[in-house]
């Protein structure tokens, strides 16, 4: 099965999220249009969201917070996401 929402680059992976801000709890919640759909515990202003979604996925990847990257879409609902050095690998599980 391929994943559109993910590629790997070296190390690293990059991520496509569709981010849905204010949710109860920050989750994933399948695929979006070609994107990973998470769902984030965190309103969408101040960047509260863009740093609820990195805390998640560095948790999620067990990396530290530094090894996530936005590397797109700080404003937008539809992002790119960077995580250096996964020392797991969640996408797998299935």
């Amino acid at each position: 099965m391929t994943r559109e929402w993910i590629r790997e680059d070296g190390d690293a992976l990059v991520l496509a999220i569709r981010a849905q801000p204010g949710a109860k709890r920050s989750e994933v919640a399948g695929e979006h249009g070609g994107a990973l759909k998470v769902r984030l515990a965190a309103p969408p202003v101040d960047g509260k969201a863009n740093a609820e979604l990195c805390r998640f996925l560095a948790d999620a990847f067990g990396v530290p917070l530094r090894n996530v990257t936005l590397l797109r879409g700080a404003a937008s609902r539809a992002k790119q996401v960077r995580v250096d050095a996964p020392a797991c690998r969640p996408d797998w599980a299935s």
